[in-house]
């Protein structure tokens, strides 16, 4: 009898050892679709997510494993944990899927926030596990360069944690402009700094903040330049110093533009916002200098967070920083794929 078994869901083949019954679509993160499935052998539900197309190319390869050595690494409550790995194959020259299975929660931020208006007290937990996840990423050198309200799954405890790191990277590396969410990207990614860093997840959480408060988007761009003005009209123009940082089209594009005032008063912005400390805390991670943005350090101490600070507490804790030395190895499909199969069966 086959220790496997095989199921047709949205389409696609999906081939789970027996533990897992009852796979029901929960969508598609980035490079996967997921499913909810009852993991027998521990009596819990759990989250399945089939890497699409993992071994496309090289650049697919490489961010199998990234995400996979991300989260073997990880290991926060307010991080999705990893509980298991799996193929059908029996060698990695075969191999063609991957699955991680995950902690399931009920829901994401996104589908909270189009179904109710958050309480003060809510928004405060939210943010605060945010920080929380964020810091021990961040102490481990690792940010997710994709945080917007569907990558946040919560329960109905108001338990959160941070999901898909199919983006994520450490800090050490070059980085590209085809990150994160255009919504929820930070203005130095648009402009094209060459090397950015952990403050574009500060900008995202920002973003994020002043959402759960509007009930609305704060940016909702309808293409790469309408985002970048609709940040600029909040938060004002680059100064001369910023500007010799972003590449040349992007400083000719904004040379050709009106200057903006130095930002909106925020008080006035956010009318909806009456807690001065929350209007504070968001105008600091919305600087548009990732220089000046506020840390999670920072975020974490803020008087907007006074009722989580405990003077007595050595939470949250800090990260065991990332080994990405991979980051910099230029591997063959089928090299990757071994490196894959390797954790795989390594995982304990």
């Amino acid at each position: 009898m086959s220790n496997w078994s095989c199921f047709d869901i949205n389409n696609a083949i999906w081939n789970v050892p027996n533990r897992y019954v009852n796979l029901n679509p929960l969508g598609y993160g980035a490079y996967g679709l997921v499913c909810s499935a009852l993991d027998k052998t521990k009596q819990q539900q759990v989250a399945i997510k089939k890497l699409s197309q993992p071994f496309a190319t090289r650049v697919h390869a490489k961010r199998a494993y990234r995400e996979i050595k991300l989260l073997k690494h990880v290991d926060h409550d307010n991080i999705i944990r990893l509980l298991d790995i799996f193929t059908p194959a029996n060698s990695f020259e075969e191999m063609q899927e991957v699955c991680l299975v995950t902690n399931l929660m009920t829901s994401d931020l996104r589908n909270v926030l189009n179904k109710q208006q958050l309480s003060e007290d809510q928004i405060k937990f939210f943010i605060f596990q945010i920080f929380c996840g964020l810091k021990y990423l961040h102490s481990a050198n690792i940010f997710h360069r994709d945080l917007k309200p569907e990558n946040l799954t919560v329960n109905e405890d108001c338990s959160l944690r941070i999901i898909d790191f199919g983006l994520a990277r450490s800090e050490a590396e070059e980085n590209t402009i085809y990150v994160t969410s255009r919504w929820y990207r930070a203005p130095e990614i648009m402009l094209r700094w060459s090397h950015y860093t952990k403050a574009v997840d500060i900008w995202s959480v920002g973003c994020i903040l002043a959402e759960m408060y509007i009930q609305r988007p704060l940016f909702p761009g309808s293409d790469h330049l309408n985002q970048l003005n609709r940040i600029l009209d909040v938060v004002g123009y680059p100064s001369d110093d910023l500007l010799k940082e972003i590449s040349d089209d992007a400083r000719l594009y904004l040379e050709s533009t009106e200057r903006r005032p130095k930002s909106v008063n925020f008080t006035e912005y956010f009318r909806e916002i009456q807690d001065p400390t929350a209007l504070d805390l968001i105008e600091k991670m919305l600087q548009l200098d990732p220089n000046n943005r506020i840390t999670c350090d920072q975020a974490l101490n803020h008087p907007y967070l006074e009722a989580y600070h405990d003077d007595d507490d050595d939470d949250p804790k800090i990260g065991q920083n990332f080994d990405d030395r991979f980051e910099t190895q230029n591997l063959s499909e089928l090299e990757w794929k071994k490196l894959i199969f390797d954790e795989i069966k390594s995982f304990v």
